[in-house]
């Protein structure tokens, strides 16, 4: 198999794949655009907040308060950015792998026009304070949540049939993450938000537990750890790894993860054994995560030159490091003896951002760059990829180190005994840097939304007609 790999400014642009269902390509495209515009309203949103704890009387008015705005941020990102893209690309991957047209895209399209309807609706709401209360990520009126669900229905629907018209035995491995992601989040939603309308306090909270971390583990994490097993192998021209540690990853991945949400309240009045076994269980995450992530490295191994010359690899790369750290940070984080330093802190907010940025994000971005230019035959500006890649990395970083930093010195404060007061006046000087990161973020989201148009389908075709005026007559 040929790397997919140019070398940045010297090779000739490709055309668009012809193995390709252009209907497929279509849709992917069309999930990553509008994905990309919730990117930038999300992020916005969060830079907003960081301004805000910097200066807390920036846009004092009461649509643009911290609570409300933070709610925007998350929910945005979550179901506008991470879930448009993610199931954009995977439409892509599943009909490719299956060597089969996607059956009935149009439902995928509804289920597309949904999630745009379900987001934009989201941001009004949340703006001026329609929420089902302090439950984080299931903030969303409940006609929002249910317009969610019939778009995840809708493609799990279209996925499902696609795979079953296959046109090769084997159900490729990527395809193992994608679907289970799909039958696993029916699970999610009606436990998060069926489940969590008839429970009442305690209970409500071992919900609140499963929901917000299941949701990021057993979807986001599950499509993102799809798409890397089928855009890392193809773009390095090589097989991966081990197709068995993928599988055993899988696995155990579905073993482990749905039981570790109760680490989030450790100390709580939760029943001590159902925090011991989320603990436990936390520490079994390893299994999947050395499984999958070493997997995804290994077939890394002896490409230094090939990622150096990729403009969609070093995001791959990048997210799956992210990954392994994020994992083991959280494993860490799960211990007691640890748990009392840093949950509830800053800490937990460097944590997720690892996760759901450092990874998730990058995963998108480096299979949008490696795969939209064969799929449209229109190619990104490799300047521009660069200027992005650089921004978001340092850009994250710094955001996480500050407000790492910033977490731990919080946790000694309160465990010291100390006035709440005095674990603000240490995090403070942290913020400053949190906001600088998350600037260079959002500039970097700006590059990748110029890119994600120059790599829009037709163009290729129109570059051709100008430059060959005879051919485009005849």
């Amino acid at each position: 198999m040929r790397a997919m790999v140019q070398k940045r400014g010297f090779d000739s642009p490709v055309g668009p794949s012809p193995a390709a269902d252009p209907v497929a390509v279509r849709i992917a495209y069309e999930y990553v655009a509008s994905a990309t515009v919730w990117l930038l309203v999300g992020t916005l949103a969060g830079l907003i907040d960081a301004l805000k704890l910097n200066w807390p009387d920036v846009l004092a008015v009461p649509w643009l308060s911290f609570g409300r705005v933070r709610a925007i941020h998350t929910n945005v990102v979550f179901w506008g950015w991470s879930t448009i893209a993610l199931s954009g690309l995977s439409l892509y991957v599943v009909s490719r792998t299956s060597r089969a047209p996607l059956w009935r895209p149009g439902l995928s399209r509804i289920a597309l026009w949904l999630w745009n309807g379900v987001t934009l609706g989201a941001v009004v709401t949340l703006a001026a304070g329609i929420t089902r209360g302090p439950q984080e990520y299931r903030e969303l009126a409940l006609p929002l949540a249910a317009g969610l669900a019939a778009g995840v229905i809708l493609n799990g629907l279209v996925i499902y049939r696609t795979l079953a018209t296959r046109r090769v035995r084997e159900i490729y491995v990527s395809n193992w993450y994608i679907l289970g992601a799909y039958c696993f989040v029916t699970v999610i939603v009606i436990v998060g938000y069926l489940g969590g309308r008839y429970a009442v306090g305690l209970p409500n909270v071992v919900i609140q537990g499963y929901y917000m971390h299941t949701a990021v583990g057993m979807w986001f994490t599950q499509i993102a750890l799809g798409l890397s097993y089928y855009a890392i192998p193809r773009l390095l021209g090589r097989p991966v790894y081990s197709y068995a540690l993928g599988v055993l990853a899988f696995w155990t991945n579905l073993l482990f993860y749905p039981l570790i949400g109760a680490h989030h309240f450790l100390y709580s009045p939760v029943p001590w054994w159902v925090q011991t076994v989320a603990i436990l269980f936390s520490a079994g995450m390893m299994v999947p995560v050395f499984a999958g992530g070493g997997n995804l490295l290994l077939t890394f191994r002896g490409t230094r030159d090939l990622v150096g010359r990729s403009y969609a690899l070093p995001f791959l790369l990048a997210g799956i490091v992210a990954y392994v750290l994020v994992s083991m940070q959280g494993t860490l984080e799960a211990f007691r003896t640890a748990n009392v330093y840093w949950h509830f802190t800053h800490f937990t907010v460097a944590h997720s951002h690892l996760s759901m940025y450092g990874f998730i994000a990058f995963v998108i971005w480096g299979t949008a760059y490696g795969l939209l230019p064969r799929l449209t035959g229109a190619e990104p500006n490799v300047l521009v990829v660069g200027v992005h890649f650089w921004l978001a990395l340092v850009g994250y970083g710094i955001y996480v180190v500050s407000i790492t930093i910033a977490g731990v010195l919080q946790g000694f404060a309160w465990v010291a005994g100390k006035p709440f007061i005095d674990s603000v006046v240490a995090a403070e000087p942290f913020w400053l840097w949190r906001t600088v990161g998350g600037l260079l973020m959002v500039v970097s989201h700006v590059c990748f939304a110029w890119n994600v148009w120059l790599m829009r389908p037709g163009r290729a075709a129109a570059r051709v007609d100008r430059a060959n005026p005879s051919l485009a007559a005849a």
